[in-house]
């Protein structure tokens, strides 16, 4: 794969592990072998995005990596800032890019685990018995679409009616909560507005404390 996106000059920020061979002007050393050898100047401190309790904060370094073939070839290491856990992506650009930009790659992964998450959580992505490919088919398509709804109109709405700032943005959980108290009303529609900003101000509260504490924490 990574041959391929070489050739058609697609960047790319693979995970590989520890043990995968990184060549270099001395042979090829195993990844974790060759973290050992980054002087501590090398290490940076960058966020990967924006997480539930704050940005998430590691300690970032880059490692070229020996080739004659065209385009840049990094090792990427994460440093986990409380754990010293390690994680290695090996990555290719055509042109050069910052530290900053393969970060931000890297960190795309959560986003993408967060919405199978969220389409498990708000559509039932996975709760089909997968019996039949048809049905299979049907049911995940639904599903996708139905988390579909609740992205775009929450984006919609945070788009057209930013939040006050003790609430945090509309989001697709609150949003599917808001129909669901639509089509099983059993308090009237004010009622539920009201317990929706509750939940949107208490969760905006929690939110500041975690970055607060993440702030004290991180340094």
């Amino acid at each position: 794969m990574r041959t391929d996106l070489e050739r058609r000059k697609i960047g790319y920020v693979l995970a590989v592990a520890c043990d995968h061979q990184i060549p270099t002007g001395a042979g090829k050393l195993r990844a974790d072998a060759l973290v050992k050898k980054l002087p501590k100047r090398a290490w940076q401190k960058l966020s990967a995005g924006a997480g539930a309790k704050g940005h998430r904060l590691y300690d970032w370094a880059l490692a070229d990596i020996a080739d004659d073939g065209p385009g840049h070839r990094q090792l990427l290491v994460r440093r986990n800032r409380r754990t010293r856990e390690l994680a290695f992506y090996r990555c290719y650009s055509a042109t050069p890019v910052p530290l900053s930009t393969l970060v931000r790659v890297a960190g795309r992964r959560w986003t993408v685990e967060e919405t199978f998450e969220a389409s498990k959580g708000l559509a039932g992505l996975d709760e089909h018995q997968v019996r039949r490919w048809t049905s299979w088919h049907r049911w995940v398509t639904l599903a996708m679409l139905a988390h579909a709804f609740l992205a775009v109109t929450a984006a919609v709405e945070r788009r057209d009616h930013p939040a006050a700032e003790d609430l945090i943005p509309l989001s697709g959980n609150e949003i599917q909560h808001l129909f669901a108290a639509l089509i099983n009303p059993v308090h009237d529609l004010a009622h539920r507005l009201r317990w929706s900003r509750w939940r949107r101000r208490h969760q905006a509260r929690a939110r500041t404390s975690h970055y607060r504490r993440q702030a004290t924490t991180q340094l």
